[in-house]
């Protein structure tokens, strides 16, 4: 177990706190799931998924201000917008796989799910989105543990504390 202190900054310093103030609301993720199938118009958006007109307008101004979505006029018809997803939106794609899987497996436990996620090449299910180690093994919780990096004037990305002691004592 890691020491108090240690824990401490990890939790301090941890992104997923940005990352839950920018998607971390349930008509967010379903709106970006809209988005992966296809969705791209006000209307889409709300008829698929029965939101309230003002909720809707409220999370698609906060997805296109986040830079996950962007506001596009149509080809067809310039008076109307389209809202597609960014590159930066694209990236949250394993996450929300990963929270659908998750949702199948325990929140939805028992209840039949009518529809299943394929590859479009082989008409296979998907699979199960993991955490992999850089030599591509599968881990679970117990098998991997926060490092803090410490941030040197001369070196941007920062260092292992221990590295940098490691250094120190070396040199």
């Amino acid at each position: 177990m890691e020491d108090e202190d240690t824990i401490r900054r990890v939790l301090t310093g941890c992104s997923l706190t940005a990352a839950l103030e920018v998607v971390g609301e349930r008509w967010s993720f379903l709106i970006l799931r809209g988005a992966f199938n296809g969705l791209g118009h006000f209307e889409q958006f709300q008829g698929a998924l029965g939101i309230a007109r003002n909720i809707l307008a409220n999370r698609l101004s906060r997805l296109v201000a986040h830079g996950l979505m962007e506001r596009l006029p149509c080809a067809d018809d310039r008076r109307k917008v389209e809202y597609r997803l960014t590159d930066k939106g694209e990236a949250l794609l394993p996450a929300v796989i990963a929270l659908r899987q998750w949702g199948e497996k325990w929140a939805a436990a028992g209840v039949p799910c009518n529809t299943k996620l394929v590859d479009t090449r082989d008409g296979l299910p998907i699979a199960e989105v993991t955490v992999r180690a850089a030599d591509g093994r599968r881990l679970e919780a117990g098998e991997m543990r926060w490092i803090v990096i410490e941030q040197d004037e001369g070196d941007e990305r920062g260092a292992p504390a221990q590295k940098r002691a490691d250094r120190a004592a070396a040199g």
